[in-house]
């Protein structure tokens, strides 16, 4: 029940549609007047043989209002500009006069962004407009080259390979369930002081698979029409941020109950989750903390992505949450480790230490990297390397608490059965 609110809005934040590369909308003089031109979408071009098509659904009413497509490449600056001087400093400009229009993007040496605006005669109008002016319906498409090079591809330059990703991610997650669903159920069934930490991983491992799954179908649906199914996209955003809220809270219980039982109890079991008040109220802090953030991002940026560049104060803040997360535990395990006698706790602790600092660290860490690599370079980056390094993570975690020389020190049994063994050696070894 900690994270119901949590998924309760980001569930209602699921049904918002999201910016596709097929985009449909209506072109409206009195916002494009208000900012200056109004901003449609953009897409990374790469190649040669990129197109952008568009279809109108009132064409007298377009020509009438001179209306036109600006096509921008970056937008330093961009702000500063006045409204003539933006309509004058389009790369291209496309004359909306016709129901429907392919234009052919210029070659490009390297993958660049080209932003869409749209302006008309009443842009840059100073005097106020005559009544309300009626908007233009339409739909624009943009295409990058394919293998072949036809203009088929919907795939931004940005996202292109991901799809293949999700794909061979989805095969990897298939295999390893087919080789572990059995001793993990058995080893979930035999209960023991671990049982919440291993239910806690596994809910956390099928979150994750769910997401890559979500988005796998979203991509799979996005490569034939440049829309996809924002649904999809969206639940795949849920998924992971509930994953993300699980394994904050374990992370952070297991840490802080440790700490605070060491004082009070006996150290027959000491590696046991031992939830108390105080623990379980700072771990709920972060939690909490943690699941506004994972919101508030969501709602900033809308494009379906799990893992953002950060470029919004809301991702920074989490940046820095993770950070100072990192931090808390590395002192609270620091505080256990050098408190602790026994070698094979301590090997303990530290294995626990490296699979919690790579869960939290991984995005921070790959988003700062990822400003010496190129714009289109950067969001695949960020989302192939933090699910990779929290999938790594979660196995990291799974051989500690499910090996046997480890989980028999904590809850006194062993078994063959159990998966992801860190020793094969025969049982009567112990």
């Amino acid at each position: 029940m900690y994270s119901f609110s949590v998924i309760l809005i980001a569930f209602t934040h699921s049904v918002c549609p999201a910016v596709g590369k097929t985009v449909s909308g209506v072109f409206r003089s009195d916002t494009a007047r208000d900012n200056n031109g109004q901003y449609i979408t953009r897409f990374l071009y790469h190649g040669e043989n990129g197109l952008m098509a568009y279809r109108l659904e009132n064409v007298p009413l377009a020509v009438q209002k001179e209306a036109r497509l600006l096509l921008f490449q970056g937008m330093e600056g961009f702000d500063n500009l006045s409204c003539l001087d933006r309509v004058s400093a389009a790369r291209l400009t496309i004359t909306l006069s016709s129901e429907e229009h392919n234009e052919t993007i210029p070659r490009q040496v390297s993958p660049q962004a080209w932003h869409v605006m749209y302006a008309d005669r009443f842009t840059c109008q100073e005097e106020e407009m005559d009544g309300v002016i009626e908007g233009v319906g339409f739909q624009l498409t943009m295409l990058n080259p394919d293998s072949a090079g036809n203009p088929l591809d919907h795939f931004s330059a940005e996202e292109a390979g991901l799809h293949s990703f999700y794909f061979m991610l989805i095969l990897a997650y298939f295999v390893a369930c087919c080789i572990y669903i059995q001793p993990l159920w058995q080893a979930l069934n035999k209960g023991g002081p671990m049982h919440t930490v291993l239910k806690v991983l596994s809910t956390a491992l099928l979150l994750q698979g769910l997401s890559v799954l979500f988005n796998y179908i979203h991509m799979a649906r996005y490569a034939r029409d440049g829309v996809g199914t924002p649904l999809m996209g969206s639940l795949a955003e849920l998924c992971d941020m509930v994953a993300q809220v699980q394994m904050l809270y374990m992370l952070l219980s297991l840490c802080m109950g440790w700490t605070l039982s060491r004082g009070r109890k006996s150290q027959s079991k000491p590696l046991q989750w031992d939830s108390s008040p105080a623990s379980t109220a700072l771990a709920l802090g972060g939690v909490v903390t943690q699941g506004v953030l994972l919101i508030w991002e969501q709602f900033e940026d809308t494009e379906h992505h799990s893992y953002h560049a950060h470029r919004s104060l809301a991702g920074l803040l989490l940046m820095a949450l993770r950070v100072a997360l990192t931090l808390l535990l590395a002192s609270v395990l620091y505080q256990i480790i050098s408190a602790e006698r026994s070698t094979l706790k301590r090997d303990f602790y530290l294995s626990f230490a490296k699979g919690s600092f790579l869960w939290f660290l991984c995005h921070p860490v790959l988003v700062f990297l990822s400003v010496i690599f190129n714009e289109h370079q950067k969001e695949k980056i960020i989302t192939i390397g933090v699910i990779l390094c929290q999938s790594i993570s979660v196995v990291i975690l799974y051989r500690l608490f499910l090996s046997r020389s480890l989980y028999w020190e904590v809850s006194s049994l062993s078994s063959v059965t159990l998966p992801l063994t860190m020793s094969r050696g025969p049982r009567n070894r112990y």
